[in-house]
């Protein structure tokens, strides 16, 4: 027995002697966790945690309960209708806020590599397209909370207290990088194309330029009170999307990638019909109601809650019925892009307005489509009920028919769109049912991850009760 131990000792310090430091590295390398990625797999990942835990998340479910497309009838949606906890909360939105920031700082690791001295230089078409998305999630960031870290943050172990930055300021970086990457994406470059990697536009450099001058009409319109530019707004539309076909939107296949309104209806249940905007629907003759909500049980009869005092139950109230496993997520629209543009030529003035009608028939139109009625069907709405309004009040008929388009994913838009109205006076265009009239959240709150960690953070944030009281800069 002793001699087999001395042996095994042997054995053993032979195979430490005779082991380089670079097999050793080998060997505690994880293969699982790269420190080395291509571009191309980062991108793929960030569009798809975009889609799915930004846009298509906790930030458009509140939204959604906010701008009264759906209605809190259980959980965190309750308290959020009720206006109880959620909407004051540093909890309520930590997980988008913690993704937000993981996707700001991937994508920052494909702007390096594809710039000059990085290990892709050159590579323009991913580039751009990183650029685009960080300009996305930095104009939601900010759109939703308002002053956040940025210049400081995205610096892990060199900064752990980033300071909070202006609005105005990540406005102007905003642009800039979606005016960096349209320069880039008109360079010609040998890399690859994404390809299938690009799950959005499968490496369609001319589709990701449309995308940029969209979202660059769309942050323009944005910031009308501080600085209108109608015309910048007209411009950057014209130079973007033709059609629905070329939609900024993420889609699920269904089975392994399922929508996540759809896996949030599934698993918690948390939303009932709203009766304000059946309500809506029904003073504009509007045969979208037909196609907007389902009995909860099949079969059943029709049943909406009441806004901001639903009663507390589930498997009650009736559901959205355009919500499936498999409907994309809209990162920006054709049809929002249509009433961008009729709402800038609206607000340039009386000559303006015959193509500012033009613009909402054709939003009309396209939101019609998407949820499966017929151009017929719109056309005979626009002439029957939407003109006539349009005629009597453009800006408000405008304003009403996006807000009906944008039901129920797109509602992030919406809650924007209400606050910035509100900023410029506009607040009565859009009607809003909830009696809690005082408690509606003029932003969202800092997640709890830097609330607990930053002492900026934590300074700004407060009791939590500054939502209901301070605006966004915009």
């Amino acid at each position: 027995m002793k001699s087999i131990r001395i042996y095994l000792l042997f054995f053993i310090g032979i195979l430490f002697v005779g082991c380089s430091e670079d097999t050793m590295d080998k060997i505690n390398e994880n293969v699982n966790d790269p420190l080395n990625v291509q571009s191309k797999f980062i991108l793929t990942d960030v569009m798809t945690s975009t889609s799915f835990s930004t846009t298509g998340a906790d930030y458009a479910f509140y939204s959604s309960v906010y701008m009264e497309y759906n209605v809190g009838i259980w959980g965190q949606m309750y308290n959020a209708e009720t206006r109880v906890g959620e909407p004051i909360s540093a909890t309520t939105y930590n997980n988008s806020w913690d993704g937000q920031y993981a996707n700001l700082y991937n994508l920052k690791q494909v702007i390096n590599k594809c710039s000059e001295g990085g290990s892709e230089a050159g590579n323009f078409l991913n580039l751009g397209i990183a650029q685009i998305l960080s300009a996305y999630q930095l104009a939601m960031l900010t759109d939703l909370m308002g002053d956040v870290p940025y210049k400081e943050a995205l610096q892990p172990g060199v900064i752990y207290q980033p300071k909070l930055d202006k609005q105005e300021e990540l406005y102007a970086e905003v642009f800039r990088l979606l005016d960096d990457a349209i320069a880039n994406l008109g360079k010609t470059f040998t890399f690859a194309s994404l390809g299938t990697q690009d799950l959005i536009y499968k490496g369609d450099k001319a589709k990701w330029l449309k995308a940029a001058n969209g979202l660059k009409a769309r942050y323009t319109l944005r910031l009308s009170l501080k600085n209108a530019k109608y015309d910048k707004v007209i411009e950057y539309a014209n130079a973007s999307f033709a059609s629905a076909a070329e939609d900024f939107k993420y889609v699920y296949n269904g089975g392994s990638a399922v929508n996540p309104f759809s896996r949030f209806q599934r698993d918690r249940d948390y939303f009932g019909a709203s009766k304000s905007l059946k309500a809506k629907l029904d003073a504009f003759a509007d045969p979208r109601a037909s196609k907007f909500f389902k009995p909860y049980t099949t079969g059943g009869a029709l049943l909406f809650a009441d806004n901001g005092e639903p009663e507390q139950v589930q498997k009650k109230y009736s559901i959205s019925a355009l919500t499936s496993t498999t409907s994309p997520t809209r990162l920006m629209s054709y049809h929002e892009l249509q009433f961008v543009k009729a709402e800038a030529y609206v607000r340039m003035g009386a000559a303006q307005l015959a193509n500012a009608g033009d613009a909402l028939k054709k939003g009309v139109e396209a939101a019609f489509i998407k949820v499966g009625l017929t151009a017929a069907q719109a056309d005979a709405y626009y002439t029957a009920s939407v003109l006539p309004r349009f005629t009597a009040d453009p800006l408000k008929e405008v304003m009403n028919q996006k807000y009906l388009a944008l039901y129920d994913e797109e509602a992030i838009e919406s809650y924007n769109d209400y606050r910035r109205l509100k900023a410029m006076g506009n607040e009565n265009l859009i009607t809003l049912a909830n009696p809690n009239k005082t408690k509606f959240p003029l932003r969202f709150t800092y997640g709890t991850s830097d609330v607990t960690t930053n002492l900026n953070i934590k300074d700004a944030y407060g009791d939590g009760t500054y939502v209901y009281t301070e605006n966004v800069w915009w």
